[in-house]
């Protein structure tokens, strides 16, 4: 996915800060034990309820294979709507909405780590933080939760 300017939601999975497109974010919820699924992979945490429609829970940190998952009062539930699909993405903490312009969002350096780059758009400095600019629509849209881009 290229760099694009627009809204995006800031927030955090670990030590490190991310941002992802708001047009994809349909709401914002506290977690909430979902329903477990047999022979699911292990980062669906499994299903809810939400409002009459099944939706698939995927820990963010599990799918990057991101250290330690830790559930607190500030872990959130970002129900992300990615092609008519509805999932919620686990993270630790949602910060802020942020405008970034497409030349501000500068191409990631490749290397050979666990996080998939086709995942990664790029990287922005924002003060004194820098976000990695992910692209959820790769990131959430494989075989294991049902959605095609």
């Amino acid at each position: 996915m290229k760099a694009k300017s627009g809204e995006y939601l800031t927030l955090r999975l670990g030590p490190e800060e991310y941002a992802i497109d708001i047009q994809r974010v349909q709401e914002l919820r506290f977690y909430e034990e979902p329903t477990r699924m047999v022979n699911s992979p292990a980062f669906i945490k499994g299903v809810v309820n939400l409002r009459g429609v099944i939706v698939p829970i995927a820990d963010l940190r599990l799918k990057l294979q991101i250290d330690k998952v830790e559930y607190t009062d500030f872990t959130v539930v970002i129900i992300l709507n990615i092609n008519g699909s509805v999932v919620g993405a686990v993270v630790d903490s949602v910060a802020d909405v942020l405008t970034l312009d497409a030349a501000a969002i500068k191409p990631a350096p490749q290397f050979d780590t666990v996080m998939d780059a086709r995942f990664i758009v790029g990287l922005v400095k924002d003060g004194e933080r820098t976000l990695i600019v992910m692209d959820v629509d790769a990131l959430m849209s494989n075989a294991e939760l049902g959605i095609v881009v």
